[in-house]
């Protein structure tokens, strides 16, 4: 599906935009593509921009001190992806977001999503529903870190999001649940 119509589709789910209005809203936008491994954003980097992901995978995540890698989450098409902690602060990156795949995806800057936003108030209806949907599939996250065992938020995931299993390595998964590969690979054993 050509980036426009995915665009819209999506945003017509949720807002009332006219076709005049969507055209608009859509002209905010640039296409980019990225190649498997590449970086979109690194930590320092100062964050300006959100991604929309029309085709690949991209993976936002931060590595700690003792070098261990922590997915935050993994970005699919129709799926958005960035440091919204820099990007809504004006402060540094301390997330990487990079590709999984080849990706193309669309970028919009913090400044015209303002713009938008103050001139479309479907739009700013749209990225305020997004907005709340994100925060509790975050919190929704961290509850099930905080009480469920290994083996059920790998349940929990592979029932959510059944194309990351035919999309992404199995150790980028593993680095997401917050275990070894090994153990995921005895999840995924166990699961056959």
């Amino acid at each position: 599906m050509q980036a426009k119509a995915l665009l819209k589709e999506h945003v017509l789910k949720i807002a009332s935009l006219t076709d005049e209005e969507f055209d608009y809203f859509f002209s905010h936008f640039k296409p980019e593509t990225f190649k498997k491994g590449q970086s979109i954003i690194s930590e320092g980097d100062i964050v300006d921009k959100e991604y929309f992901v029309i085709d690949g995978c991209l993976k936002a995540f931060f590595v700690n001190d003792e070098v261990k890698m922590y997915i935050l989450q993994f970005a699919m098409p129709t799926w958005w992806a960035s440091d919204y902690a820099a990007l809504y602060n004006k402060t540094k990156a301390t997330i990487n977001v990079d590709c999984v795949s080849d990706a193309a995806i669309l970028s919009l800057s913090n400044s015209d999503r303002e713009k938008i936003c103050s001139e479309l108030h479907q739009a700013e209806h749209f990225f305020r529903w997004r907005t709340n949907k994100g925060y509790v599939a975050a919190q929704k996250r961290l509850l099930s870190f905080m009480n469920n065992d290994t083996k059920t938020r790998y349940e929990e995931l592979l029932a959510l999001y059944p194309a990351l299993y035919n999309t992404v390595p199995k150790h980028l998964i593993a680095a997401y649940l917050g275990v070894s590969r090994e153990t995921l690979s005895r999840l995924y054993n166990s699961s056959k």
